[in-house]
């Protein structure tokens, strides 16, 4: 009938297609699929196959570390391709590079800030005995342990700054919610997935994610505050490393 006829959209490229098919893949079976890989290459079922298949790479550990740090970037990723592939850019999601330089610098100067509040809360609340002390490394005494320590900080700071801050406060707007609404969804989230470390942790991190809540619904960007996470994740790795046996007070750090 005339006027039913519905426009054709233009199908994806093929970078488009590959960059899904490799998202869905990771988000999904493939890094079952990898591991699994591993596990045989570490313990294989027939006996008369050597394991020493990777004369190269002896490492196992370093492996799965890596591959670990790997397959968490990919909701990261999904927000990056999501927001070309509508059209809307990574502007809006404060993901634009046009001011990467700054970003950085004011990120830099944020962590200086967070590192120097969060160490006194989480001191505080480990000796108030509501907060357990948590290891932020990697396995110690290896060569790669500071550099998988500083992948992991990286890591953390894209999925969360880039999912539960720019995208979440974004799409939560978009959905027809206040601002203010959306930055304290994204806040309560941060905070509810650090719970484990206990009622400091959550406080902690509840407080961080108002504050980077309202540097982001203020200025439109993500990069200084995943800068900002970066740095202090990294800082309390490398702190640790450099600390650990030693006391404060009666406030002793674990080995």
């Amino acid at each position: 009938m005339p006027g039913t006829d519905q426009p054709t959209l233009a199908p994806p490229g093929r970078w488009t297609l590959g960059e899904e098919v490799l998202i869905v893949l990771s988000l999904s079976v493939l890094y079952s699929a990898i591991d699994a890989v591993l596990s045989y290459l570490q313990a294989p079922v027939n006996r008369g196959v050597s394991v020493a298949l990777f004369p190269t790479f002896p490492s196992f550990e370093l492996l799965r570390e890596l591959l670990s740090i790997a397959f968490a970037i990919p909701p990261a990723w999904l927000v990056v391709h999501l927001a070309r592939r509508s059209g809307e850019g990574l502007e809006p999601f404060g993901l634009g590079t046009a001011t990467l330089g700054r970003d950085v610098a004011w990120g830099l100067v944020a962590a200086a800030v967070v590192a120097a509040v969060g160490l006194s809360v989480y001191l505080g609340a480990i000796a108030l005995n509501v907060n357990r002390f948590v290891v932020p490394v990697p396995p110690l005494g290896h060569w790669w342990t500071v550099p998988v320590l500083v992948l992991g900080a990286l890591q953390n700071a894209l999925l969360e700054e880039i999912v539960v801050l720019g995208y979440l406060i974004r799409r939560l707007e978009q959905l027809g919610w206040a601002t203010a609404a959306a930055v304290l969804t994204s806040a309560l989230l941060r905070g509810t997935y650090h719970l484990y470390q206990g009622w400091g942790g959550f406080a902690g991190n509840l407080a961080l994610g108002l504050a980077f809540g309202y540097a982001f619904s203020r200025w439109r960007r993500t990069w200084p505050l995943v800068t900002a996470h970066f740095a202090v994740d990294t800082l309390a790795g490398v702190g640790y490393i450099l600390f650990r046996g030693h006391c404060v007070g009666s406030l002793c750090i674990p080995r």
